[in-house]
């Protein structure tokens, strides 16, 4: 008899979804019927996923090197995933505003912990020569990072550092995009011209990313901090969730490629070019680009400290320990 109340009451529920399709229960019911059963492969597309790694070459760790990299973008997209519900919850629920920081650190610790494939997992030899096949194709060509970026801060903290006292946030998304940080380092030095790898990415993606930062104008992560109360704004769980999200954006994720470069890239006279023609190693530090999401919730010791005890102890680790 229970159990007869509970389809009853179940099928009330399904004919008050469906009454507004201009479909009755019973077709839906039919197509149930007639309706595959699902598999794990078709639903994941396994197929197709496993058909994506296209390499250019002949070497064998080009495959890991395609296939890293597509991961890396599967976990940025987890990452936007957190960060819209992040800016568009209207509430000041705090401890939603945690968990969805915890989840986007657990996406980027996942990333970073995993990124001694790419440092030990290759062979040097092999990378250095299909790499050459790639040109001008560069990780910097990423718009799901710039994406993170943007979603994360105002862009007035994504100017330049050298530049950045020039700019506030009354100044157009227009005129900030156009001096932030990144672009420095797709530029040579000598001529200020824009490298190919600069010029692709802007013209694929620039209009995406002015509109992104137009949605978001006032409701950035670091706006949906600062508008939450006193009491909740002083909430330590949520101060040390944005702290760690801040450390693992624009310190230890840089800091894994800068340690890649330098395996790869680095030699004992000089340095190898990115294959973007990227200035990497003015590019990837974190203590020179001083991008930090969350300004508010730090000290000026913090900040004009920041990234250098974790560049020291990557190239220094003897002076790290002294200090």
């Amino acid at each position: 008899m229970e159990n007869k109340e509970q389809l009853d009451s179940q099928i009330l529920k399904l004919e008050e979804k469906y009454k507004d399709s201009g479909q009755d229960l019973s077709s839906y019911l039919d197509g149930l019927l007639y309706q595959r059963y699902l598999t794990y492969w078709d639903y994941i597309h396994l197929d197709t996923l496993l058909s994506l790694q296209v390499p250019r070459t002949y070497f064998p760790d080009e495959e890991i090197f395609i296939m890293y990299h597509q991961i890396t973008e599967l976990y940025f997209k987890l990452i936007l995933h957190e960060q819209k519900q992040f800016v568009d919850h209207k509430a000041q629920d705090v401890d939603f505003l945690i968990e969805k920081a915890r989840r986007i650190n657990s996406y980027y610790e996942a990333l970073i912990s995993s990124f001694s494939i790419m440092i030990k997992g290759m062979e040097r030899e092999q990378f250095l020569k299909y790499r050459m096949a790639l040109l001008p194709a560069s990780g910097f060509q990423s718009a799901q990072y710039r994406m993170i970026e943007v979603y994360a801060t105002p862009l007035e903290n994504l100017v330049h550092h050298s530049e950045r006292d020039h700019f506030t946030s009354e100044n157009t998304i227009e005129e900030l995009y156009e001096h932030i940080y990144w672009k420095k380092g797709a530029t040579d030095k000598t001529t200020g011209e824009k490298t190919l790898t600069l010029k692709q990415f802007e013209y694929r993606y620039t209009p995406r990313l002015i509109r992104i930062a137009k949605q978001v104008k006032n409701s950035t992560m670091y706006h949906k901090y600062l508008g939450l109360s006193e009491g909740k704004k002083d909430n330590k769980a949520l101060i040390k969730a944005l702290k760690t999200l801040d450390i693992n954006a624009n310190i230890n994720w840089p800091l894994m490629h800068l340690g890649s470069a330098h395996r790869y890239l680095g030699k004992e006279k000089g340095q190898v070019d990115a294959t973007g023609g990227t200035n990497w190693k003015e590019f990837l530090p974190p203590n020179f680009q001083k991008i930090v999401f969350f300004p508010e919730i730090y000290t000026r010791k913090e900040l004009n400290d920041w990234g250098k005890q974790w560049v020291d102890h990557l190239f220094n680790p003897d002076k790290l320990k002294r200090a």
